[in-house]
Formats: C-alpha cells, sequence, structure tokens
C-alpha cells in the first residue's frame, strides 16, 4: 500500500491525492487539521487493488497546513498538505 503527495501542492482550491492498494482492502482517507480535527473524509470504503486518484475541493476550507491519512489493511501513512488563499 502507498500513499502519494498530494499535487499541487500548495494549491487553491482543488487537489489530487493518489494512492495504491496492493490487496482488497477498507480503506478511509481523511484530512484533518493541525489540531486533528477531521475536516472531510474522501474515502471510506472497500476498495480492489489498483491505483486511485481523489480529488478534494478545500473551497469551504480556511488556508493553513493540514494533513491527510490513509488507513487501509494495516497501513498507514500521513502526509501534508497546504491550503492557499
Amino acid at each position: 500500500v502507498s500513499l502519494f503527495q498530494n499535487y499541487p501542492n500548495p494549491f487553491n482550491p482543488t487537489t489530487a491525492i493518489s494512492y495504491q492498494l496492493t490487496a482488497q482492502s477498507f480503506a478511509t482517507l481523511k484530512v484533518n487539521d493541525v489540531l486533528g480535527r477531521e475536516v472531510a473524509t474522501l474515502i471510506n470504503e472497500v476498495k480492489p487493488p489498483g491505483t486511485y486518484t481523489v480529488q478534494w475541493d478545500a473551497s469551504g476550507v480556511t488556508s493553513g497546513v493540514y494533513f491527510y491519512r490513509l488507513e487501509a489493511g494495516g497501513f498507514v501513512s500521513t502526509k501534508k498538505l497546504l491550503i492557499v488563499k
């Protein structure tokens, strides 16, 4: 399982987040602010193996640093993204 850096980064208002699953897994992809509060849930479902890209529209979110976290089949990874408005 892999989680890739979002692109573009920094961004306004949309960015793409890509990840790869090597086996069918229940996957969650969430965005949190620097205080750990959940801002968005982008994925929360069983997905077959493959590479996926999710678009996130952060129009309703203020500028700043955020973290996105992928959990799938025991794998956990977190990466940082930056919204500049």
